[in-house]
């Protein structure tokens, strides 16, 4: 699947990093492999030599040009035809008030350790993240820099 260059932040002689390209969630990232490879193990040494470092430099700079309170990165998807790719979300303040406020997941804030301590599940909020921001037709509305707006951001951050 060829990216539309608009959704492109920066590259490495063996990556692209892209914006989400159906994300309404400001800074969710794409990191897929330019070789139609789909294991690790089968990726040159160079290729693991940049992963490392461009992953570390997209964490940084959600956190610090975003304000992203975490960062989630994985990898998920296995189908044919597809190069190896990681997901780098963004867990913003807003993000997780948005999560805590859905009835489906008020349950887990009963098993917090103190009062206003909420047991955040990784899990969950992928969840979340991926059905409102993602699948939704109307996603909730975003606080903070427009997906464009972030795009031009993380290029000038991860030059």
């Amino acid at each position: 699947m060829e990216i539309p260059p608009q959704f492109h932040v920066s590259e490495t002689s063996g990556w692209l990093v892209n914006h989400r390209i159906n994300s309404a969630l400001p800074g969710y990232l794409m990191v897929s492999s330019r070789s139609l490879i789909n294991d690790l193990s089968e990726l040159s040494p160079a290729a693991l030599g940049e992963l490392g470092p461009l992953l570390a430099k997209a964490q940084k700079a959600l956190g610090t040009v975003l304000g992203a309170k975490r960062v989630y990165i994985g990898r998920y998807g296995h189908a044919p035809g597809y190069p190896i790719h990681f997901h780098i979300i963004p867990v913003y303040d807003w993000v997780e008030e948005l999560f805590w406020q859905d009835q489906r997941y008020r349950l887990l804030q009963t098993f917090a350790e103190g009062p206003g301590e909420t047991p955040t599940d990784g899990a969950e909020l992928t969840f979340f993240i991926w059905r409102e921001f993602c699948e939704r037709a109307e996603p909730p509305p975003i606080q903070g820099p427009s997906v464009a707006e972030t795009i031009e951001l993380l290029r000038k951050a991860m030059q």
